[in-house]
Order: C-alpha cells, then structure tokens, then sequence
C-alpha cells in the first residue's frame, strides 16, 4: 500500500503519485524514446497502469491537459476507475484560462500551471498573467497551483498567489527564455545543483509541494533518488513519478517499496 495520504486543498492524496509523461511520450531521453513511448502506451497500456497504481493505494495522477489525456481518462472512469486527475495546463492550447476550461470541463479535481510556462513568464516578466488563471481554477471548486523548474518561480508564487500547492521540479533541464514548452530533441541538462537548490525552497515553502522530476528521466538511481526524496519530504508533501512499464514491468511497486523504506 502507499504511504499515507497528505492534504491538498479538501483532496486527500497519496504520498506517491503516478505522473503523465510516458504515457504522452515525454522521455526527456531522447526523440527515439519518445517515439518508444508513444508506440507502446495505448489506451488500454495506460488503463493498466492506472488500474495496478490504484490496487497499490495511489490515488491520483498528474498529466496533461490535452485531448489524449481527456479521452483516456474518460475511458477510465467510465470502466470504473477512480483516480483523481491534478491537470497541468498545455502551451499549445493558447492562454492558461483555455487550459483552466479544458480541465474544468475534462473532471479535474485539481489544475496547476505548466512549469516551463512558469519558468518562461518568469524569464520574461510576465507573470501577471497567471492571478486569473488561479482566480479561475478556484472559482470552479478545484485544488489551484503551479510547478517551476526554477526556485524564483515559488518565491514569487508566495508573494503574489494564494495557492493549494506548488510542483517543485528537482531539476532545471533546459532554458524557458524562448518557449515555455519542452520540444522534442532538445538536450537535457540534469544538474545536482538543481537538485538541492529545490529542496532548500521547498523548505520555505507555506503550501505542500508535490516533489517531480526526482528521477532525473531516469538517470538517478531509484533506492538513492528516493531516499533523497524521504530525506526532504515534509509531513505534508507528496512525490510524483512517471513509470514507463515496457522497460520496468515492476517499477511501481519497486518504487512504492523503496519510498517506504525510505520514510520508515
């Protein structure tokens, strides 16, 4: 079973929350694992997967706010699923209010702001844009936030919003002054540095965090990434981890393993 459940908002959460991004073929690895995702994250792969997370006491998921996230999760709970959705706004659908609506329409029960999204109002001081969104999402009922690669992003967040809850990346892989999006065959960059210049703001933080990109993409040792994870996850935080099951048919349980030993 995962680790007990924290508050965010009215919502109750477990502790380990099973992210998005393999099933839309985000790798942050490579173009070929992109495409290595997409092919095999069907539908149905991704209706598995959900299923053996909520066996396992996960009961939340964090992904994207676009058609193929909408449409598999319709899928889901009309078959009976019950996971609740946390939905990241998506750049390519225009303004954050639009986001706000495709994920108030689509049945979240929570909405944040994209982190490089974030990262890139940030860059180019243009972060008044992102109080109405919030106004909105609270306006619909819903658990309100928004993720950052960069540590300034939740020093401003605290100053200016009132949120439910941020989404802390570990890591800051690429430069948002261009674009808020992540395209693919750009070259990551996975620096320690990041990592600890994180989780001394989450430190600071008034809001739960939910802790994201712990793994590096892959690149951290599981058993060492989540011990790093106990060692700073407040009594009222959670982690999020995307799994891709092709290439570790056991990870969620293996990394549900891990975080409680850890936290013990």
């Amino acid at each position: 079973m995962a680790p007990a459940a924290v508050k965010i908002g009215n919502l109750s959460v477990s502790r380990m929350i099973i992210g998005g991004n393999p099933f839309s073929g985000f790798s942050h690895q490579s173009p070929a694992r992109d495409a290595e995702m997409r092919h095999y994250y069907t539908a149905a792969r991704i209706k598995q997967a959900l299923q053996r997370a909520e066996l396992l006491g996960i009961n939340t998921h964090l992904a994207r706010t676009d058609a193929h996230v909408i449409r598999y999760l319709m899928e889901y709970w009309d078959e009976g699923g019950t996971i609740q959705w946390f939905a990241q706004t998506a750049p390519e659908f225009g303004t954050l209010l639009r986001g706000v609506e495709m994920a108030v329409g689509g049945g979240a029960k929570a909405v944040y702001v994209h982190g490089g999204v974030m990262d890139r109002l940030l860059a180019v001081g243009k972060l008044d844009e992102v109080p109405p969104a919030i106004e909105r999402i609270r306006r619909a009922g819903l658990a309100a936030g928004v993720a950052g690669h960069d540590p300034r992003v939740f020093e401003w967040a605290e100053k200016n919003l009132d949120c439910d809850f941020y989404m802390c990346s570990y890591y800051n892989p690429i430069a948002r002054t261009q674009s808020g999006e992540h395209r693919p065959g750009q070259q990551d960059s996975f620096d320690p540095a990041d990592r600890e210049a994180m989780v001394r703001t989450i430190a600071r933080l008034s809001r739960p965090a939910i802790h994201y990109k712990v793994m590096a993409a892959g690149r951290n040792d599981p058993r060492e990434a989540l011990q790093f994870v106990a060692r700073h996850l407040r009594p009222e935080d959670a982690v999020c981890i995307g799994f891709f099951t092709q290439a570790a048919p056991n990870a969620i349980e293996e990394d549900l393993r891990l975080l409680e030993e850890a936290l013990a």
